[in-house]
């Protein structure tokens, strides 16, 4: 099922390894160019993949005297296709067959004459595409280069489809042919589960819905005047707001499974960067810091945290020097919620945009997003064992236990002060009173339940 001469077939993908642009540096598109995965549009969790833009004032390689000892990869699945947005997308296309004969009488500027041919749409839910098959094999190739001196031959993934794919699709890249005597193990769907922690919090599933609704408010804003406009250039095709988002998830959809959209070419800048904000604030709101209760986030992320410390520290006796492991956008999220790693105050909200936020869903969590978690040591620089997050390829400063000058400096801080600095995770247990309470869970066994469209 999951063999290397199939890669053959996938269209040639360039996954972004040079910092791109804000979407809101660029000019408003003038024509029907070809946009790529490695275009600079910022589409929130449904970005292609790109290296995230460097931190100012935080160097991007460790000192030549420091060694890496142990690392946790922890890796989003690669593109996929559209969930509950396929409805919208479909009822796009219908609407664009249905008024074929008024587009071909219209006079249309360059970046709508496409709809001169129509748009069909064959867009598969859900399904890990081919572009996201070649995301994962080729971060597979990098990570064998980027740390030659460990290795691993166990990947775990999250019971999901397109997930448990991608963990094979980065085996075949990481091992090759080697590929055939690996161990792909598949989390079990219960409650402990530190890559998919909502199985085993009830509450969570009509909380996060508050989620949702942020979003709709922010969209209200924004999409109408987007229909308005397109309205005018399309008469008598009678464009709905549904169909105006449509089109925007036609643009992020249609790159996660073609690797180009001619509806990215459609909408202005600052049209994009209202809908990588909606992105910004459903994310935060279902799986981050405005997530209800405050403490709702940081809990389910203390799962994934509570087993980092476990490794790095070798509390079972039994850590092993490289894990692989792949997930959700929403496994990264909990976790940095619960570190406290990109926090904005005041919260995001849908009532204004804030352009300095911190929390950024198409540079933290894009399709194959992948989260490096680096114990190391060194001879003279640091004194003890240390820890660095490289995200999507660019240091994550660890501002919640960063110390000492040179923590500030290589955005890293020693293994001691992490564990202090987390005494919120250390202090939960799966199951204990305050999962419980927080969770509503009035039972001692697991409770698995319906997992996020996410």
């Amino acid at each position: 099922m999951y063999l290397p001469a199939l890669l053959r077939l996938l269209p040639i993908v360039t996954l972004g390894v040079l910092p791109v642009p804000y979407q809101d540096e660029l000019e408003p598109p003038t024509g029907n160019a070809d946009t790529t995965a490695s275009s600079p549009l910022r589409l929130g969790n449904l970005t292609p993949y790109k290296q995230a833009p460097p931190v100012e004032g935080v160097a991007a390689y460790l000192p030549d005297d420091c060694a890496v000892d142990q690392v946790m990869l922890l890796h989003r699945h690669g593109s996929r296709g559209p969930g509950h947005e396929l409805s919208l997308i479909q009822g796009l296309a219908q609407k664009i067959g249905n008024a074929s004969e008024v587009i071909a009488n219209l006079t249309l500027p360059e970046n709508l004459q496409f709809l001169k041919q129509g748009y069909v749409t064959t867009l598969q839910a859900a399904k890990l595409t081919s572009v996201g098959r070649r995301q994962l094999f080729e971060h597979g190739v990098d990570f064998l280069f980027r740390y030659p001196h460990l290795h691993a031959e166990t990947f775990v993934a999250g019971n999901e489809d397109r997930v448990i794919e991608s963990s094979h699709w980065f085996g075949e890249g990481y091992l090759g042919l080697n590929a055939s005597k690996a161990t792909f193990i598949t989390l079990p769907d219960t409650g402990n589960n530190w890559i998919r922690p909502t199985n085993g919090c009830p509450a969570w599933n009509d909380n996060y819905k508050h989620a949702t609704e942020q979003g709709d408010i922010w969209g209200k804003k924004y999409i109408p005047s987007i229909t308005q406009r397109l309205s005018v250039l399309l008469p008598g095709v009678n464009l709905s707001d549904d169909d105006t988002l449509g089109a925007l998830y036609a643009c992020a959809y249609d790159l996660a499974a073609y690797n180009s959209s001619p509806w990215c070419n459609v909408f202005l800048p600052t049209e994009f960067t209202s809908f990588d904000y909606e992105s910004d604030l459903v994310m935060d709101g279902a799986f981050g810091y405005t997530l209800k209760p405050s403490t709702f986030g940081p809990m389910l992320g203390s799962l994934y945290v509570n087993k980092l410390i476990e490794r790095f520290q070798n509390n079972t006796g039994d850590a092993k020097p490289m894990y692989l492991e792949f997930g959700h956008d929403s496994t990264i999220t909990f976790a940095m919620a619960a570190i406290g790693l990109a926090e904005d105050k005041p919260p995001l909200s849908p009532d204004a945009m804030n352009p300095s936020r911190k929390w950024r869903t198409s540079d933290q969590v894009p399709f194959a997003a992948n989260m490096v978690w680096e114990r190391f040591t060194c001879k003279k620089s640091f004194n003890g064992p240390q820890i660095r997050m490289v995200l999507n390829e660019q240091t994550f400063p660890l501002d919640t236990c960063a110390k000492t000058a040179e923590d500030k400096a290589y955005g890293t801080c020693s293994l001691a002060n992490f564990v202090a600095a987390n005494k919120f995770s250390t202090n939960i247990k799966y199951g204990d009173k305050f999962w419980k309470d927080t969770c509503h869970i009035t039972g001692a066994r697991d409770v698995l339940v319906k997992q996020s469209p996410f």
